[in-house]
């Protein structure tokens, strides 16, 4: 009977350093140094010298075409265990996992059963649990208190002054107020807070500490989303931020919202010119839409169709400086009631024709 195969060739565990993952064939092999079969000596046993092993993967990973997520989680200095599939030959190891533990040391390059890069532990003197999930006051997390350190406050808002008509008319408008970014709300309990690092520094964290269930996601820029424990959502964009879609977008916002824009603001409607591709904007009763130039123009302008006007209530003009209408066609004015006219200044009526009282 054959007995060269796993399962009859006796069942050897092993614990291990990893040294290498630089796989030439990219299949997530790394290069491990068991302890009690490899020697510490890298003069005797190098790390170019030691086998490659393979790495298992769970249940939610194929294993094939690239299904699932990659066998490439290990890095230079992680402990590891597993077994031999060649039994006592030692010569095809095979990884289920690895083990997490608490470093008392930094990694001595010219050694064995170290990093040899030297980067890989970070800390000493503490867990290899990831410190977003430990919460420790005597070693915080260093993503943490940089988002604490650079929470955005005091964002302005639009402060319209209110309008005089020249009748004394005076129209309400808005004041301006601040609004902040939400406190960061993490508060992580041991063992609660799942937390995904990368090398880089992406982060993804899934808190079920009870009361304070959150749900984390950022990139190593900062850019970054946070669901809070009420279900507020905050959002931070370093770079650009570009949204396309090819359907119907919708936005229903219950309480208020505000925008400060430090750049220029675009709107185009209608791209492709079909027709009743309206831009319609609808106030509801008891509110005022107010416009505010603090110094500019306000430009307002057809290209071939009308600008019509119709106020319910009063229509209240009032101009700083002159007044100037060109007209290519007609002016008609229909009053029903009185029209007066004051001017401190003359006077000027040109016309082929003018009939006072015709």
């Amino acid at each position: 009977m054959n007995e060269n195969f796993l399962g009859r060739n006796g069942f050897t565990w092993f614990n291990g350093v990893v040294e290498d993952r630089n796989d030439p064939l990219k299949t997530g092999r790394v290069k491990v140094r068991v302890v009690g079969v490899h020697t510490a000596d890298k003069t005797i046993l190098p790390t170019t010298d030691l086998p490659w092993a393979l790495c298992v993967l769970p249940i939610t990973a194929s294993g094939i075409s690239g299904i699932g997520q990659s066998s490439t989680g290990l890095v230079e200095g992680s402990w590891v265990f597993g077994f031999f599939r060649d039994g006592e030959l030692m010569q095809e190891p095979v990884i289920m996992g690895s083990l997490p533990g608490y470093a008392i040391e930094l990694a001595n390059r010219s050694k064995g059963f170290f990093d040899p890069s030297g980067i890989y532990p970070k800390y000493i003197n503490e867990p290899d649990v990831n410190r977003l999930a430990v919460n420790s006051e005597e070693a915080p997390s260093l993503p943490l208190l940089l988002r604490q350190a650079t929470r955005i406050t005091g964002v302005p808002t639009a402060d319209t002054n209110a309008f005089t008509s020249a009748d004394g008319t005076i129209t309400t408008a808005s004041d301006g107020t601040l609004w902040n970014q939400p406190e960061i709300p993490y508060a992580a309990v041991y063992p609660y807070n799942h937390v995904y690092e990368s090398e880089s520094g992406h982060l993804r964290e899934f808190d079920d500490t009870l009361g304070h269930e959150r749900i984390y996601e950022a990139h190593r820029t900062g850019t970054s989303y946070e669901i809070s424990p009420d279900g507020t959502k905050t959002e931070i964009i370093k770079g650009g931020h570009y949204t396309l879609t090819s359907g119907t977008t919708g936005h229903y916002i219950q309480g208020d919202s505000d925008v400060t824009i430090s750049g220029h603001s675009k709107v185009f409607i209608n791209k492709n010119g079909e027709a009743n591709n309206h831009y319609d904007i609808q106030i509801g009763p008891n509110a005022n839409v107010n416009i505010q130039v603090d110094n500019g123009d306000i430009n307002l302008n057809t290209v071939t169709g009308k600008i019509n006007m119709n106020a319910g209530g009063d229509y209240n003009l009032k101009v700083g400086g002159n007044y100037t209408v060109a007209v290519a066609g007609s002016i008609i004015e229909n009053v029903e009631g009185a029209k007066t006219s004051n001017t401190t200044g003359a006077v000027i009526h040109r016309g082929s024709t003018i009939d006072l009282n015709p």
